[in-house]
């Protein structure tokens, strides 16, 4: 069975076979990936054709006798004043991954960190006055090399105060919204106890019961 190292005098944590324990399938994991990143793009971007800029409505100049190249508007595309052609237009990049094929790569990438020793748990009561150095005498000691992703759980709002300035903290995100992108992009997770409960109950598609 995997385990995640204990820091700060934490005992090692066992973790579930069945969330850290899968084989690694690299196409689903690129696909989740892929579904995440374009889902997180705005799709905002816009350019005018010539139909949209202001202006042009008269004829430059007459068609014959001026010794020019006839033209028809000001806002023609060869303008440099003009309209763009088949410019980018506000559109949305989403496409659907299926619940369990996300809950599959979710499984993936849990279980490749869980391979490589590169998850770690922490006591979070003690980080409940944030505490920047000690954060970062955290993460010493524990010598991982590389980004670190923090995960905590929904309610841990006050430690996630201790981690967000660190220059080798990723991200500091809750459990509910860490994603495949997330888990795949940082070399190394560092996560709460309750965190760790929420990430086992999301890969093996268990709902949580809300927190009286």
């Amino acid at each position: 069975m995997p385990s995640a190292k204990g820091l700060g005098g934490q005992q090692d944590a066992k973790l579930d076979d069945a969330a850290f324990g899968a084989a690694f399938n690299g196409p689903l994991v690129h696909e989740s990936v892929r579904a995440e990143l374009a889902a997180r793009r705005q799709g905002t971007h816009a350019t005018k054709t010539r139909g949209l800029v202001r202006g042009g409505g008269a004829k430059p100049w007459r068609q014959k006798g001026t010794g020019r190249a006839r033209a028809g508007s000001s806002r023609s595309p060869v303008w440099t004043v003009g309209g763009t052609v088949f410019g980018p237009s506000p559109r949305n990049y989403t496409f659907k991954v299926n619940r369990k094929e996300r809950r599959a790569a979710l499984r993936s990438a849990l279980s490749v960190h869980a391979e490589r020793g590169t998850i770690a748990t922490f006591d979070v009561a003690k980080f409940e006055d944030p505490s920047t150095k000690a954060a970062a005498a955290l993460l010493g000691d524990w010598g991982a090399k590389g980004s670190v992703l923090v995960v905590l759980h929904d309610s841990e709002e006050r430690p996630a105060l201790s981690f967000r300035n660190l220059d080798q903290v990723r991200a500091v995100l809750p459990a509910t919204n860490v994603g495949v992108a997330d888990l795949v992009g940082a070399a190394n997770v560092l996560v709460s106890a309750k965190a760790l409960d929420a990430l086992t109950s999301r890969a093996k598609g268990e709902k949580q019961e809300a927190e009286a």
